[in-house]
């Protein structure tokens, strides 16, 4: 009999091991062609029209979808109506702003992948950031992204109403994580976002073109249950997901700051000492999963060769014991620790200029300004490599990727972390200096 958390759900005896059993299997698959729709709406900016902003939705559902994706839809709908009705009144962005309801988004992120690819050259030539939503429903705000971009998404939260209480958007977020144990609220002001892996429409921007990506939505206090299911409908969302949507106002309002700040800074908000600390960490986490890895494997080697597994075992059962693996070396990250002390050392350079200029505005001229704005949306374009990832060149960011087994999940330095996970120590080595060589870049 299976084991409990192998069982599944149905009112069955679960059975693992050897048949012989027979099963009838009937699938119906429907491989018709149908047209996808892309809704582009584009607002040219007044003093940079070359320089993109893009806020991006899907549109199209697995069923009814009034939380996937269309409680994110009309956020970006309220945000797009709000800034055309500034435009009619002759104002106009510093940058030109894109707004983008994807269709196809369901069967393989389709719809937004087929325009980045096509408008490839464009938009790395063109734009600024991305921002995402998708689903959308009442509780705290998520944010996930680019890290260069974490300060900013933070200031942008610190602005916000909370639409239950009289604080910010922030306060919740952080009395949420006090709650949850989080050690470090104390020592970091900021809310650390989440690395992006996939499942979502930002995915062709960041990890195969590199433009700097966040990815916002609210949830937690409205339930669960109807996921991409015929139970994800209006009635249900109206009465569990978001009474009175109040929280799409919130993420109209969270989206939409966030896109007109980064459309009509004077320099845009990109900083890099928060992106040194979080690379920091993923080296961190790097060694330690070789550590642990070195360690569990001189352990089983030591039991597979006193025979404890077979000992263990049941001598009436048949009964195999695990592959016994060579020992794990002890990788040279040195090139990853150098460029990590270089990458510290540039991101802390560039703040105090950044402070500088901050106090001295009139002393940076415009020809300045417009060079550190291309350099800067420039950044995220050099994490990625033409070559891409092993085994998967679509997926060319060296520093954020799904996983190659994981789907939605992300893997932060995807390649030295899952050439180590294969136990591929010559190409682990290879990997090191490649991404070292990618965070000097």
């Amino acid at each position: 009999m299976a084991p409990a958390p192998w069982r599944g759900g149905l009112p069955i005896t679960y059975h693992l091991g050897p048949g012989p059993a027979r099963g009838n299997l009937e699938m119906i698959s429907n491989w018709d062609l149908a047209p996808a729709y892309d809704v582009i709406a584009t607002l040219e900016g007044r003093q940079f029209p070359d320089q993109w902003v893009i806020r991006g939705n899907h549109h199209d559902a697995w069923v009814n979808g009034a939380r996937d994706p269309i409680s994110g839809l009309v956020a970006l709908m309220a945000e797009a109506r709000a800034i055309g009705r500034l435009a009619q009144s002759g104002w106009r962005p510093q940058r030109t702003i894109v707004f983008a309801a994807w269709d196809a988004e369901e069967p393989g992120l389709l719809g937004s992948t087929e325009w980045a690819e096509l408008h490839a050259d464009e938009l790395d030539r063109h734009a600024v950031a991305y921002v995402n939503t998708d689903g959308n429903g009442r509780g705290f705000l998520g944010m996930a992204g680019s890290h260069s971009l974490e300060r900013f998404i933070n200031e942008v939260a610190d602005d916000l109403p909370d639409p239950q209480t009289d604080v910010s958007v922030s306060e919740p977020l952080r009395a949420l994580r006090l709650v949850n144990g989080d050690t470090s609220v104390d020592d970091d002001v900021l809310h650390p976002i989440g690395a992006l892996g996939s499942g979502s429409d930002y995915t062709p921007f960041l990890q195969h073109l590199g433009i700097a990506s966040l990815n916002l939505s609210y949830g937690g206090e409205s339930g669960g249950g109807s996921y991409h299911s015929i139970f994800d409908s209006f009635t249900r969302y109206e009465r569990f997901g978001d009474p009175g949507f109040a929280y799409g106002v919130a993420l109209a309002q969270t989206a939409g700051r966030a896109v007109l700040r980064l459309a009509n800074a004077e320099v845009l908000p990109f900083g890099f000492d928060r992106f040194a600390t979080i690379i920091e960490r993923y080296l961190t986490e790097a060694i330690e999963l070789a550590d642990t890895m070195r360690r569990e494997t001189a352990h089983e080697t030591r039991l597979l060769q006193d025979g404890v597994y077979a000992l263990a075992a049941d001598p009436t059962a048949r009964h195999v014991p695990p592959p016994a693996h060579d020992p794990v070396p002890y990788l040279n990250f040195a090139p990853l620790h150098n460029a990590l002390s270089t990458l510290r050392t540039q991101a802390s350079a560039y703040r105090n200029a950044l402070d500088r200029w901050s106090q001295t505005p009139d002393m940076v001229g415009d020809d300045t300004r417009t060079e550190v704005n291309r350099i800067l949306i420039q950044t995220e374009r050099a994490l990625t490599l033409d070559a891409g990832l092993p085994g998967r060149p679509w997926f060319r960011h060296q520093i954020y990727a799904p996983g190659f087994y994981t789907g939605y999940g992300v893997k932060t330095l995807p390649a030295v972390r899952e050439a180590i996970e294969q136990r591929e120590w010559n190409k682990t080595a290879a990997h090191i200096d490649t991404v070292a060589a990618t965070l000097d870049r």
